[in-house]
């Protein structure tokens, strides 16, 4: 079945590299590579109902992973502006228009408490601090909302994840119409992508 496929191949992961992949994938997540925080921290969840790790570590690793891949973005975008954000993005699936979006939406209202909230945007999450480099925002408070805002939703995912844990054996009873609604779901994320590169 597909979903305990999946969770199978992510918890493997997880088992291997322990708090460094999780960090890893997490400055990852928080670039413009596309790699969801939906599809990391709910298994660093399972990995913590299971016994095997440390909650407080956990949040520690992915918090840091987290300000590292910002951090990443930001100096390209801080140092390399525009031009090198697009260059680069365009090997990484990086959409313009969102991007175009995000500096509206930064730009008009900018500031920590902007940067803050764009952590529980989705697309806008994975784009805006290299806005918040091209736009020149102070270190300090890029750090600091960076930080408390990625802590914040890496938390309440991971807290998803164990709860999902707990209640395993009642959605593997349920993983064949699970199964259906990923594969309905990738179809049309599929669909979509190839309509917005025609």
């Amino acid at each position: 079945m597909l979903t305990e496929l999946v969770t199978q191949y992510a918890t493997l992961i997880l088992d291997r590299t322990q708090y460094v992949g999780a960090a890893a994938l997490m400055a990852a997540e928080s670039m413009i590579v596309p790699i969801p925080s939906e599809a990391v921290m709910p298994f660093v969840g399972f990995q913590v109902a299971d016994g095997k790790w440390n909650l407080w570590l956990a949040v520690f690793a992915t918090s840091v992973g987290s300000l590292v891949g910002s951090l990443l973005s930001y100096y390209m975008g801080y140092f390399g502006g525009r031009p090198l954000v697009l260059s680069v993005g365009k090997y990484l699936l990086l959409n313009v228009d969102d991007l175009a979006r995000t500096e509206r939406f930064f730009h008009q209202r900018g500031g920590a408490w902007t940067l803050l909230l764009c952590r529980f945007i989705p697309v806008v999450r994975h784009l805006v601090s290299l806005v918040a480099g091209t736009g020149r925002m102070p270190l300090l408070p890029f750090c600091v909302a960076t930080v408390v805002g990625a802590t914040l939703w890496n938390g309440f995912l991971l807290l998803l994840g164990m709860r999902l844990r707990e209640h395993w054996q009642g959605v593997q009873h349920y993983s064949h119409q699970i199964d259906i609604g990923i594969v309905v779901l990738l179809g049309a994320g599929a669909l979509w992508y190839w309509r917005r590169r025609r």
